[in-house]
């Protein structure tokens, strides 16, 4: 056979679409073509194959060799098409007879002694594998990645003669069996909210957000625990599903990080430097890369100090924080990054640290503020400042609630929200709202005078009733009263902060 066709994996974002490694050997003096749109690293497959298939003591064909990835038109990069490659020449040249080749895919870059090595992008090309109902070859290297994704078809080898031996029925790879203990493992939380004295009203604004998935922003001089509070919000939001961890996971596969297997079940955490660019906040360069908030997703975004970030910076994350999703455009491919995050913010309500230390006069202050848009804080539902701990509060030996206790009323209102309309109430549309958050006329007429007086914008508005219906599910209420429309309100800090400058 002359001809043969074998399956592998290209990496889109995320995506992981199939790719058909023709291999045709013809008549015509000896040559090795790679045509379907291969980027430079995949045009040095030639030699690499070559050299693999040599050293692994296979007679390399003496003809025309013309390799095509199919589809022509999506562009291929990396070394992952290596041993589908070196497959394909195999099987056309009739030194390796596959009773059925297209019940396989093939991903792994190969060494020039024909070892397989470790490629990006495992675990999504895993999950593609799984539903198309094939049986995936990799690199022992990538097995622990691959172990993750429960009930797929994969084998793992250390070199492409096993691979040859087991497709030939000679000895076989055993199949990976996923590891059930590590799938659905309970991580060890490494802080817990029980640390944390004093700042009861941040704890609840805390529990809040976590309940209802919404935005934060603590304001407050140097000192007031704003870090160590942002860094234990993780630990009371719920237990990600196992479908939301594989999704946060394959953002990690394909960006290279490592995956840390013992707590790839804990929601990120992410606190980029203010000196970072918006490429590295929300993703890109030539070769779109996830950034910070991709890596935040289903997690937590902490930017702390930040008027100090460059507001384009801060901007570019009004669209992602609606839709969930960021978009990468470049002249060859778009693609598409999840980024389904919550932000936590902290800023000083000064330059110099704070407002009343008579350092900065009310102009310095409103021009450091003002590096912080009004649409963007518009996006934010909860707003708090923090003052400063008195010693004797520090030096108490009380009780405090631990992470677990919080996590506990928070899944419950969770559970709450999903059963009465599928989503977290803040990623309710205006239809929804109107459906699920009815206001009876004593709330009704409270928030419009309340509105007027404050001149919230119909985004804050919208998101003042979003919180209160959150406070009513923590309190295990069906119906928003106007209590928990005062308590939402109330939770507008920074608004309030920019008027006090004003006057």
């Amino acid at each position: 056979m002359s001809l043969a066709h074998v399956f592998t994996r290209a990496q889109v974002g995320i995506e992981t679409p199939q790719v058909t490694v023709e291999v045709y050997l013809g008549s015509g003096l000896p040559a090795f073509n790679i045509v379907g749109l291969p980027e430079t690293s995949v045009k040095e497959a030639k030699d690499r194959v070559r050299s693999a298939l040599e050293n692994s003591h296979f007679v390399f064909p003496s003809q025309r060799i013309t390799v095509n990835l199919a589809p022509a038109d999506l562009p291929k990069e990396g070394g992952r098409y290596d041993l589908a490659i070196a497959i394909g020449i195999l099987i056309a040249s009739g030194q390796l007879t596959v009773s059925q080749p297209l019940a396989c895919e093939f991903l792994a870059e190969l060494g020039l002694d024909g070892k397989l090595r470790p490629v990006r992008g495992v675990l999504p090309a895993m999950m593609a594998v799984k539903n198309a109902q094939r049986t995936a070859y990799l690199s022992s290297e990538n097995e622990r990645e691959a172990e993750l994704v429960a009930d797929a078809q994969c084998k793992c080898a250390s070199s492409l003669h096993q691979v040859w031996l087991d497709l030939n029925n000679q000895q076989s790879l055993p199949l990976l069996l996923p590891q059930s203990e590590m799938v659905n493992a309970s991580p060890e939380l490494p802080v817990d909210f029980s640390e944390v004295k004093g700042q009861e009203l941040a704890k609840r604004v805390l529990e809040i957000a976590a309940a209802g998935g919404h935005n934060v922003l603590f304001t407050g001089p140097p000192g007031t625990g704003k870090s160590m509070l942002a860094q234990r919000m993780a630990t009371i939001m719920p237990r990600m599903t196992t479908e939301q961890a594989l999704q946060t996971a394959a953002v990690y596969s394909v960006s290279g990080h490592d995956i840390d297997l013992a707590s790839w079940r804990q929601r990120p955490f992410r606190s980029p430097h203010h000196t970072c660019s918006a490429v590295a906040l929300v993703g890109g360069s030539s070769k779109p890369k996830p950034g910070e908030i991709s890596l935040a997703h289903n997690g937590v975004l902490f930017l702390d100090e930040l008027p100090e970030f460059e507001r384009k910076v801060i901007d570019s994350l009004r669209e992602p924080m609606e839709t969930g999703v960021v978009t990468i455009s470049r002249a060859a491919i778009q693609v598409e990054f999840p980024a389904r995050f919550q932000l936590i913010a902290a800023l000083n309500p000064s330059p110099t640290g704070h407002h009343t230390d008579k350092r900065a006069n009310p102009e310095q202050v409103l021009r450091y503020l003002s590096r912080i848009s009004g649409p963007f804080v518009d996006r934010i539902d909860l707003q708090i400042e923090l003052s400063r701990i008195p010693s004797t509060e520090l030096l108490k030996d009380s009780k405090q609630e631990s992470s677990a206790t919080v996590r506990k009323r928070v899944e419950q209102a969770y559970e709450f929200q999903l059963q009465r309309q599928g989503v977290v109430n803040a990623l309710l549309s205006n239809k929804e709202l109107s459906q699920h958050c009815r206001l009876d006329a004593k709330s009704h007429e409270y928030l419009a005078l309340a509105s007027e007086r404050l001149q919230l914008s119909p985004r804050s508005h919208h998101r003042v009733i979003k919180v209160a219906r959150t406070i009513a599910d923590l309190n295990t209420m069906t119906n928003i009263q106007v209590e928990h429309i005062k308590e939402a309100l109330s939770y507008r800090a920074f608004e309030r902060l920019l008027a006090r400058l004003g006057e």
